[in-house]
């Protein structure tokens, strides 16, 4: 499964705030929570973009700016996963509970809800224990104020988690009583037990096979698998909040929901109309025309929204009437705009680029520019199977239309220009990729509310930076509490090991990548985008040196299989959304992209075989 970890609602598919329901004490909670991750949000757009005017014209800077915008981003974290949470829109694993029926489901629910509760409530614990641990410490983040309560928002945050899986176990009180009390006893035994003998290792992640079975969010399997095999080591349970912290606090990370805003503010401003005309009008004459249109179109909205399938939402009403006018058989432009979704994940600023050169240790500018010449190639490979697929249908050519392209143009050009804002800005010299991600989410939030006017600053601004905070918060949870099952293979020596038994076992790096590519679509079938990613990385780099294949070159192979999870059973977003927006059966919507399947796995081949595909353009500019 390549997917957000949270399932992405925009403006058109939003459902009545929780905020209009329930009692006035929950509905203070749910306004404060939102206002929080807007603050912050507005903290982490301002702070660098200050110190950078400061910087230039003054030669001065804000004290600390650098380190209250991580703690800022801690914030967002925690509370966008608790908005998460809130909404019931965490991303599970599996999806089978669902088929159940009847008492079955009911039971199921409850089973899976209590796991949940009880492993996040350890996370809490785990959570406490490590603010105890710096505020004995005693450092201050600025101005006098104490790290350890900036930190306290990781506790508060899985009380949330805690307190709202149980919500969510049951629809009634006797249910919800029932799992939290199942999730009580659990906590307690865990901690009583924590010292016991190794045997109860194995029934507990047999508990939490059955729980992951059933349907509990990726970040419960992932935490949990840590929990459990720290506790078999009989390390503190608090090591996984300390890598939880340092990673969140990153301070290359707030890259990753900067530019993401930004692409927020576009999916939920009139952008789409807007570029659709402009590409329709340009491209769309031809025949096969609107192919090209679907692919290009697709790619520029998923390089900003983190290919979290708010692109096929937010551009499916307008691309499917479109392909259908001009012949398109329907399976076909089914396929081709469930396949067009993840195309821009190669393009920069997409979100898993950025997680894989954190989690690689690369620079963010080498695997930006990495990732264009493949982008390009992707995407040239789709908008030609599509321009194949459109003459089938035998649609008249139409001329070229000088007066609606110009127009079309000049309406969208401010949008147009927002990847040259970002590039220039950190291609430029003058900022540094956090600074240049906040110039973009800044440039899209004034086109958006200033020059178009789609979006009101009071009203609709704010619930897009709680949407975006939403989605941010549900990678982070993913993320951090996946590191601590990543350090557990680094200390039990897991990847040393299988670099020596790999390297023994495949001497040709031919081979060696050809066999990573079918492990890394193996990988795209079962798991997230973001957990892979945390997961697989640490093992992956190594293997790749010791084969001598460049990480940057390594990432973009592995960014680009997953681009082939989002359409791949059991659970590709990309897919599981096209069959919701257009109401079609999953299988239709699987059989229809079948075609994109294989177009997208030939140009996998040209990346990994060919290497000057994504080195070339790095090295050219020196990066």
């Amino acid at each position: 499964m390549s997917s957000a970890a949270v399932l992405p609602t925009p403006q058109m598919l939003i459902r009545e705030s929780p905020q209009k329901q329930g009692p006035n004490w929950q509905r203070r909670l749910h306004r404060g929570e939102d206002a929080a991750v807007t603050l912050a949000f507005a903290a982490i757009v301002v702070l660098p973009l200050a110190e950078t005017v400061l910087r230039k014209t003054l030669r001065l800077g804000i004290s600390g700016s650098t380190s209250l915008v991580q703690h800022f981003t801690l914030v967002l974290g925690m509370l966008g996963g608790a908005i998460a949470a809130r909404e019931n829109r965490l991303l599970p694993l599996s999806t089978l509970g669902t088929l159940l029926k009847g008492r079955m489901k009911t039971a199921a629910s409850v089973f899976s809800g209590s796991c949940s509760a009880a492993i996040s409530a350890l996370l809490c614990v785990a959570s406490v224990q490590f603010v105890m641990f710096e505020k004995d410490a005693g450092k201050i983040l600025v101005y006098g104020v104490p790290v350890w309560f900036v930190q306290l928002v990781m506790p508060l945050g899985f009380a949330l988690l805690t307190a709202r899986l149980v919500w969510h176990a049951a629809d009634n009180l006797a249910g919800r009583l029932a799992s939290a009390a199942i999730a009580g006893a659990t906590l307690l035994a865990c901690v009583r037990l924590s010292r016991s003998s190794e045997t109860l290792v194995i029934p507990a992640l047999v508990v939490l096979l059955a729980a992951t079975l059933i349907g509990v969010p990726v970040f419960v399997t992932l935490g949990g698998t840590a929990l459990v095999l720290f506790w078999r080591l009989h390390e503190p349970v608090a090591s996984i909040s300390i890598d939880h912290y340092s990673l969140v606090t990153n301070p290359s990370l707030p890259t990753m929901p900067l530019f993401t805003l930004a692409g927020y503010f576009l999916a939920e401003g009139g952008a789409a109309k807007r570029q659709v005309r402009v590409f329709q009008a340009f491209f769309g004459p031809f025949r096969g025309g609107p192919a090209i249109v679907t692919a290009l179109v697709c790619a520029f909205f998923t390089s900003f929204t983190g290919a979290s399938g708010v692109t096929i939402l937010a551009l499916g009403g307008l691309l499917m009437p479109m392909l259908l006018a001009a012949r398109f058989r329907e399976k076909d432009a089914l396929g081709l705009v469930t396949g067009s979704g993840s195309l821009g994940l190669l393009f920069p600023p997409c979100l898993p680029l950025i997680l894989y050169a954190v989690i690689a240790k690369v620079p963010i500018e080498s695997i930006f520019l990495a990732g264009i010449v493949p982008g390009i190639l992707m995407v040239a490979m789709t908008a030609a199977w599509g321009v194949l697929a459109g003459r089938r249908g035998g649609a008249p050519i139409q001329g070229f239309n000088w007066a609606e392209a110009k127009a079309a143009a000049w309406e969208a050009k401010w949008e147009l220009l927002l990847p040259v804002v970002a590039f220039v800005a950190l291609f430029g010299g003058f900022a540094t990729p956090v600074e240049a991600a906040a110039l973009t989410a800044l440039y899209a939030f004034f086109v958006e509310t200033v020059v178009y006017r789609d979006l009101k600053i009071a009203q609709d601004v704010p619930r897009v930076m709680t949407e975006c905070g939403l989605l941010i918060g549900g990678v982070l949870l993913i993320w951090g509490v996946a590191l601590g099952f990543t350090n557990y293979m680094v200390d039990s020596e897991v990847v040393a090991h299988a670099v020596d038994w790999t390297t023994r076992a495949i001497t040709s790096p031919w081979v060696f990548l050809l066999l990573l590519n079918l492990f890394l679509l193996i990988v795209g079938c079962l798991m997230d985008i973001y957990s892979a990613i945390v997961i697989q990385v640490p093992l992956l780099v190594p293997l790749g040196l010791a084969y001598h294949i460049n990480p940057v070159h390594l990432g973009i192979i592995f960014l680009a299989n997953m681009e082939l999870g989002y359409l791949t059973p059991p659970v590709g977003l990309n897919a599981l959304l096209s069959s919701y927006r257009f109401k079609k059966p999953l299988s239709e919507v699987l059989l229809s992209v079948l075609p994109i399947d294989a177009v997208l796995f030939i140009g996998v081949l040209f990346i990994t075989y060919v290497p000057a595909l994504t080195t070339w353009l790095p090295s050219w500019l020196g990066h």
